[in-house]
């Protein structure tokens, strides 16, 4: 279960960076009419996150509720900055 924990919380870290970087490489292209590559991928990831999510809560050790939440940190702020952003660049850009 341990191993399982730890396994879904890296796949949470780096679905939830990929998402940010898809919609950090927007502001290094002109706007476009058509949404492109990124935002596939931005959407894909977002997508993958949630069974990642849910296996990485269930397996988690819920007597050290503290650990479990600090652990939720990194992602959820990369998530946070990525919609952030992607309000941004849909709607002020």
């Amino acid at each position: 279960m341990d191993k399982l924990n730890r396994v879904s919380y890296a796949l949470l870290v780096a679905l939830s960076l990929i998402a940010l970087l898809a919609v950090l490489s927007g502001y290094l292209q002109p706007p476009q009419a058509d949404e492109g590559t990124a935002a596939h991928i931005f959407q894909l990831a977002i997508v993958l996150l949630v069974p990642v999510i849910l296996v990485f809560l269930a397996t988690s050790d819920w007597i050290r509720t503290l650990q479990s939440v600090r652990r939720m940190f990194l992602p959820v702020s990369a998530l946070i900055l990525a919609f952030g952003a992607l309000y941004y660049l849909e709607h002020v850009r």
